[in-house]
């Protein structure tokens, strides 16, 4: 099992950039694929991006392609988002998640409790 903490959130203009952070606990983060999802108000939660457990393939939503970049580090048991030309329909809260099968799973087992993101006009 794994536990996910999400910090990084906050209040930015549009074209600025954030990172956002997930610390995972337990000493088996290599074994868990890595994503990013996102929920606007009244809309439903939809995936970002996704990381290999390796950190070799990832995989993104087209609506952020070029523009948002995950990434991990494994001796730290962390996955980043880098979320840089931020529009304001990138507002929502984001969702760290965890499979230990793949990237590309429909499934996510494990979620952190979620850190807003805002992007103002």
């Amino acid at each position: 099992q794994v536990q996910l903490v999400e910090s990084g959130g906050g209040l930015v203009q549009a074209g600025g950039s954030l990172r956002l952070s997930c610390a995972a606990s337990g000493r088996t983060f290599s074994s868990y694929a890595m994503g990013w999802f996102r929920q606007a108000p009244g809309k439903e939660r939809e995936f970002v991006a996704a990381i290999s457990k390796n950190g070799a393939i990832t995989n993104y939503a087209d609506s952020v392609k070029g523009r948002f970049t995950i990434s991990r580090d494994n001796a730290k048991n962390t996955v980043y988002l880098q979320m840089n030309s931020l529009k304001p329909e990138d507002t929502a809260i984001y969702y760290c998640t965890a499979n230990p099968r793949s990237s590309r799973s429909q499934a996510w087992d494990y979620w952190g409790q979620g850190t807003q993101v805002t992007v103002s006009s």
